[in-house]
């Protein structure tokens, strides 16, 4: 298994080839995140304590910030305001939760809540599977029905013995801090989109470490990383979005997955990645409607999978190769793609061999072919 640090980043600028016309526009890191999700340093002086007590939840029902610390067991932070126009900052100040089938913190409703850790540690636990809310499957640790940021500069401790670690039904954000995060099933999950762009996890999950997935609108259920260091460990997939995977910066270590990264679509511009997978190393495949292509513009990306019928890079669709340093370990398939091959850049090691042309196998025996590098 790798233990080096990976660094995934993916393109901004849209490819001219026509095929790609049906990709949802790119993602601009401008729009992905606010000025306050990126502020580390909340206003204490408005900052109101709240006072909580084992054994009973304390509900939040008012826009504000509110500063929560102190050590607790069963007992649930619920914020239930107006989802229009409220906004809840929770400012954790050594805050200790340990509940035993409910989550610490509970949004039930609100226009977007942000969790900030100031200099701290604070760790918050479910020890057992967790019981539904009414009709509310309440799966999570931090369990939130809207927007949900974390920040701060602090340090988060998640743990979640029969669930998922953080899950929120809208967009999940996160910008800065340290967390880390052991859970039975997702370590971050959820519907609308996963977004980094700053701060150091460590998350070990039994399931998916990311996932985002959204049955309803197949341009949501995406995962979106600018920047941050995420040492990943998974059951299943590492990184997992149904729609599409854009990576613009930040270093990521998948130490182990079934499947490093898996989605749609997958954009790689640069940095460092790598990737150790026991089956492939890097999927695309038909998981929503639309374009199923995996594009690799640059950085320097290893990726090491087991034995079987494994691929480094599978694309159950269409593969473009322009640029960067590739590394692979695999004692079958480096590239196994469907659709259409381009080659126009980057450096490919095989097993420790330089190779000039890339060998490309797809379904069936005897179906290896060798692709030249082009013009374009």
């Amino acid at each position: 298994m790798l233990s080096a640090g990976f660094l995934l980043i993916i393109l901004l600028t849209s490819p001219a080839d026509a095929s790609e016309a049906s990709l949802p526009p790119l993602l601009k890191r401008s729009e992905q995140f606010t000025t306050r999700d990126r502020n580390q340093t909340p206003d204490l002086s408005a900052a109101v304590p709240v006072y909580l007590e084992s054994g009973q939840n304390t509900e939040i029902r008012r826009e504000g910030i509110y500063l929560l610390k102190g050590d607790y067991r069963n007992t649930t932070v619920i914020i239930d305001a107006d989802n229009r126009t409220h906004k809840i900052q929770l400012i954790l100040d050594s805050l200790v939760i340990s509940n035993r089938n409910a989550p610490a913190i509970y949004v039930k409703s609100a226009d977007k809540v942000f969790l900030t850790t100031i200099n701290s540690r604070n760790s918050l636990t479910v020890e057992e599977p967790f019981l539904p809310d009414g009709t509310t499957n309440t799966d999570a640790v931090i369990f939130s029905r809207s927007d949900l940021t974390l920040n701060g500069k602090g340090t988060l401790q998640i743990r979640s013995v029969g669930g998922n670690g953080i899950s929120s039904k809208d967009d999940l954000k996160i910008t800065s801090g340290t967390y880390v995060i052991n859970a039975e099933s997702d370590g971050l999950e959820a519907n609308d989109s996963i977004r980094i762009a700053g701060g150091e996890l460590t998350i070990n999950a039994g399931a998916d470490a990311l996932h985002s997935e959204n049955e309803e609108d197949h341009s949501l259920g995406y995962i979106y990383i600018y920047d941050g260091e995420l040492n990943l460990k998974a059951g299943d997939d590492a990184i997992r979005a149904n729609s599409f995977i854009q990576i613009d910066g930040g270093r990521i270590s998948i130490s182990d997955s079934y499947k490093g990264l898996e989605a749609t679509r997958i954009r790689i511009n640069g940095g460092t990645l790598a990737i150790y997978s026991s089956d492939d190393g890097i999927n695309v495949t038909a998981k929503t409607p639309g374009t199923v292509i995996l594009e690799i513009y640059g950085g320097d990306i290893s990726v090491e999978v087991g034995s079987g019928d494994t691929d480094a890079f599978d694309a159950n669709g269409d593969f473009s190769l322009l640029g960067g340093t590739i590394r692979i370990t695999s004692p079958r398939s480096a590239f196994d793609v469907d659709g259409r091959v381009r080659y126009t850049g980057g450096r490919v090691i095989i097993n420790g061999k330089t190779v000039d042309a890339l060998p490309i196998t797809s379904r069936g025996p005897g179906s290896l072919r060798y692709v030249e590098k082009s013009g374009g």
